[in-house]
């Protein structure tokens, strides 16, 4: 790439996003740059004070169409586009002077289409016509032209034309014009897969409107006829799930508040794919609690979740139910972790990974002690993701993602013993646990704490007897305790081996053939027993 550096004369600044502009232009002015603009990026413009000339007085054609027209022209085009050297002679010949810097960011499309009450006559018109073909435009030619499609980028800006007396090296275009073809790249892929979910061919009733074949009721559908999701590289990774495999993490370009993409990493190692991938189990697990809550993850699975008084507690339960399995966890909390806590952790146990949604400053002291262990700050939010992929082959699986929470009101007793009221409390925590435990999936639970975890096995009395004999070597006692089930028992053989070991409660989701022969089970067992009708496989 050449290091040549490129003078900054002339520029056209035509900006949705009026953020950051006025101090921009009135830089750009100081330096004696010859400002263009449009509509109502020039006005604001000129209302500070700032010599600016409207695209409409170099173009010799007015905007017109409400603005729909208005840069679609040769001699902005021609100046974009003019190679130095190769096209001079026809620039000179139909009067196109060279823009060297566009600054340009497009029509709120994104903003728009996520806002409910929007029309899709007000969506469609928020698609950008010319803005992205002057970015592309600008782009192609970073040999000769600079383009800036954020105002995040403008102080750098400013700054390197500071330093270098007004000119921009070849580096910085390159960037910004890789930048800019992600920018319209974005832009495309939302507007389409925004659009291609009104499309529905499978549906004979449809109307038309803005050309677009849609649905009699106007809905969108669930899942567009074409996915563009966009995602940002955040880091490349170590490796990826195992030594011979690459690996590198990215976030969406939107990240949902409160997920794993948002968090922060405060010391430690760079992060594993297999860190990220057990991280995300764990903080989607925990912050389902709103009491102090610590989930431990190995390998995917929760080995060890519990409530408390404050973390301190929540992490002493949590640990106990698999000391063995805990060593080289990940380790989350939903509130402030104390530095008491993380001594506790960090002199007792090897840890990969620490998450809260913060720290007290004398539990980050200590944890650099530990140099190598992973801390990150996630701040709480509300989201959740909609909708969860997988790839497989060349194709993508995606449905909506399991975020169905089952309250009290809607269980359904179906044995002769009802739980008492402390049972109610502890199935429902234990089936909260079960919904991240991978199938199938059984959670043996006490006083708002796991006593054993069964998971991923093929047959769901292995996974029951696995969850006994983690308590076993845990030293725990079952007895007394509730077991959760994240789908419905096929035999009655799971619901003997539970009663076997003293599980007092069941929840599990119903809907077998053999319904009947395991509630008659429970009852023989005199164990109460309570229905979801909602399953939670997890592969």
């Amino acid at each position: 790439m050449s290091n040549d550096r490129l003078p900054i004369r002339r520029a056209l600044l035509s900006v949705s996003d009026k953020t950051g502009l006025i101090d921009l232009a009135r830089a750009l002015a100081a330096r004696n740059v010859e400002l263009l603009s449009t509509g109502g990026t020039a006005k604001a413009i000129r209302e500070a004070g700032i010599p600016v000339r409207d695209v409409s007085e170099v173009t010799g054609f007015p905007e017109i169409m409400d603005g729909r027209v208005k840069t679609l022209h040769p001699k902005i085009h021609g100046g974009l586009l003019g190679r130095a050297g190769t096209d001079d002679a026809v620039m000179a010949e139909h009067g196109i002077a060279p823009i060297d810097l566009l600054v340009l960011n497009l029509y709120p499309f994104e903003e728009v289409s996520a806002n409910p009450n929007s029309s899709l006559e007000e969506i469609v018109e928020n698609i950008d016509i010319g803005g992205p073909a002057m970015l592309r435009a600008a782009a192609k030619n970073y040999a000769r032209v600079a383009v800036a499609t954020d105002p995040a980028q403008y102080a750098g800006l400013l700054e390197e034309l500071q330093a270098s007396d007004g000119t921009l090296s070849a580096k910085t275009r390159f960037t910004l014009s890789v930048a800019a073809f992600n920018r319209v790249a974005q832009y495309d892929a939302c507007i389409s897969h925004y659009l291609s979910s009104y499309v529905d061919p499978s549906t004979e009733a449809h109307t038309s409107l803005c050309g677009l074949s849609i649905r009699a009721d106007g809905t969108r559908a669930t899942f567009a006829a074409q996915a563009n999701g966009t995602f940002v590289k955040v880091m490349d990774l170590r490796y990826g799930e195992n030594p011979h495999q690459q690996g590198a993490f990215y976030r969406d370009l939107y990240p949902v508040p409160g997920t794993l993409a948002t968090f922060t990493q405060l010391q430690g190692k760079e992060l594993s794919y297999n860190n990220l991938a057990d991280a995300d189990a764990a903080w989607e697990c925990v912050r389902q609690f709103e009491a102090p809550a610590c989930v431990i993850v190995k390998h995917a699975n929760p080995c060890g979740v519990a409530t408390g008084a404050a973390c301190g507690d929540a992490y002493e339960l949590a640990y106990v139910t698999d000391p063995t399995s805990a060593f080289g966890g990940i380790i989350a909390f939903n509130t402030t972790l104390d530095a008491a806590t993380a001594k506790v952790i960090l002199d007792r146990q090897f840890v990969e990974v620490l998450i809260a949604p913060d720290y007290e400053p004398g539990a980050l002291d200590y944890a650099k002690k530990k140099a190598n262990v992973r801390v990150l700050r996630i701040p709480h939010g509300d989201g959740r993701n909609n909708v969860d992929v997988k790839r497989v082959g060349s194709g993508l699986l995606m449905q909506s993602a399991d975020i169905r929470e089952v309250t009290r009101d809607e269980l359904k007793v179906v044995t002769k013993r009802a739980p008492s009221e402390a049972e109610l409390d502890t199935l429902l925590f234990a089936w909260r646990v079960a919904k991240f435990v991978k199938s199938n999936a059984i959670v043996y639970a006490k006083d708002q704490r796991t006593i054993g975890i069964g998971a991923g096995q093929m047959s769901r009395v292995v996974s029951a007897k696995i969850a006994g004999l983690k308590a076993e070597e845990a030293g725990l006692t079952v007895a007394g305790s509730v077991m959760a089930s994240d789908a419905f028992f096929p035999f009655r053989d799971g619901i003997d081996a539970a009663a076997g070991v003293g599980i007092r409660a069941v929840i599990q989701p119903g809907g077998s053939m053999r319904d009947g022969e395991v509630i008659a089970a429970a009852d023989e067992h005199d164990m109460a027993m309570v229905f979801t009708g909602v399953r939670h496989f997890r592969h």
